[in-house]
């Protein structure tokens, strides 16, 4: 079918590595029917940059200091930034890819993905599809099937996966140690797991909570 698009798709590629920034750049301006309009190495630098150049699609990291990939997406849409983007990262835990697509990512892709995934998710998502691999596809629509856990159920889960007892979290939260009970059963059901210890180690693996230090 003849590509009806007669300008190269400008492409905006944000990652805080230089060696993936220099790496996609030359890659992606080999390609033809495509421009990398420029790069950035944060989610700030790139706002600034669109806001005086424009671009048709992001290339964006996930994870970078200061301001997240995930950070970003929102910031566009608050800014009233009209551009396409597609995440770019090595990770891929449950709750990473659905809140890429809450935040308005059109794709997902994994940085070790073959060179023919990028090119031909690059010109979906610019033509206004969405492109997510079959599994990366397969995990959002479980993740999506899930029941949001509430805000005291997180504060709970946190505790949880950080070895406290109900009582120590009942202390914590100012709350009785039944009330505790009742939200770690709540957990345990919507996680669909057998027991607290599951419910932790499953929370981690899935990104829905992270420990740190």
């Amino acid at each position: 079918m003849a590509d009806l698009r007669n300008t190269p798709i400008r492409i905006l590629i944000v990652d805080d590595h230089p060696v993936v920034l220099a790496g996609l750049t030359s890659m992606l301006g080999t390609q033809a029917g495509m421009e990398v309009a420029g790069s950035a190495s944060s989610g700030e630098e790139a706002l600034e940059m669109l806001r005086v150049k424009p671009a048709d699609l992001l290339l964006l990291d996930l994870r970078m200091p200061g301001m997240s990939g995930i950070d970003t997406l929102h910031a566009l849409k608050r800014a009233k930034i009209g551009v396409r983007a597609i995440i770019l990262t090595s990770y891929e835990t449950d709750e990473d890819i659905y809140r890429a697509v809450q935040a308005g990512a059109q794709g997902y892709l994994l940085k070790d993905a073959p060179q023919s995934d990028m090119i031909d998710a690059i010109r979906a998502v610019d033509a206004g599809k969405r492109y997510f691999p079959r599994h990366i596809a397969a995990r959002l629509a479980e993740r999506m099937m899930r029941t949001n856990l509430t805000a005291r159920e997180l504060e709970v889960l946190n505790m949880l996966a950080r070895g406290l007892t109900n009582k120590e979290i009942g202390s914590a939260l100012d709350i009785s140690g039944n009330t505790v009970r009742n939200h770690v059963n709540s957990i345990i059901e919507k996680l669909e797991v057998s027991d607290r210890t599951e419910a932790a180690t499953t929370a981690i693996h899935r990104g829905i909570i992270e420990l740190n230090g």
